[in-house]
């Protein structure tokens, strides 16, 4: 699982530092994809108090990058008492000029995996009911979980997490936490140091 160039973009995990750039992926979303994502209208104003309280101790999210501009976001939460709590949900959000590009299976993939290696058992995916494109998704991942009937509250299949896997996370979240640092630095730098105009 590691954060190498997936359809054009990078994926990779999120920390503390990437806030700014989930806080303006989530104001880029469109009301539908809003609507999709919140399974109701949201203002501004909500997406960036939300952003605000994301990325808690418990909280695994993951963003798929462009040219270094977040288009797409997978989230993680733990139910109830934590992630270590037996329950999970997954969130998701794509921006409507990288959908269909195989971004969202490659961040429930990895939704599915962290959730897994946490000992989660249950999935929540909240999706409304014509959001066609979330029950595809859910669907490509049979085997990892059971739906019932439309539900979208899938049982993880038993399966015990390997030491590779949780080698394979670590290593992807090391390496994520060292591209965070440095865009970290590259935006502070740049503030620090604006362009100059060029003389005539």
């Amino acid at each position: 699982m590691d954060h190498a160039n997936i359809h054009g973009g990078v994926m990779r995990r999120l920390w503390p530092s990437d806030l700014p750039a989930f806080r303006e992926h989530l104001l880029r979303l469109d009301p539908q994809s809003r609507n999709d994502r919140f399974a109701m209208a949201v203002t501004d104003e909500f997406l960036i108090n939300y952003a605000d309280r994301c990325f808690g101790i418990d909280d695994v999210i993951y963003g798929y990058f462009v040219d270094g501009v977040m288009r797409g976001a997978g989230e993680l939460r733990g139910v109830g008492l934590g992630l270590n709590s037996g329950s999970a949900e997954a969130a998701f959000s794509v921006e409507q000029d990288w959908r269909r590009r195989g971004v969202g299976t490659e961040l429930l993939g990895r939704i599915v995996q962290a959730a897994r290696n946490r000992g989660a058992d249950t999935l929540y995916m909240s999706c409304l009911a014509r959001n066609k494109a979330m029950q595809g998704l859910a669907k490509k991942f049979e085997a990892d979980l059971q739906f019932d009937a439309d539900d979208l509250t899938g049982k993880l299949v038993a399966r015990t997490p390997s030491a590779t896997r949780y080698w394979q996370e670590w290593l992807d979240d090391a390496s994520s936490f060292a591209t965070a640092m440095v865009d970290l630095h590259t935006r502070v730098f740049s503030l620090r140091n604006p362009a100059q105009p060029t003389p005539r």
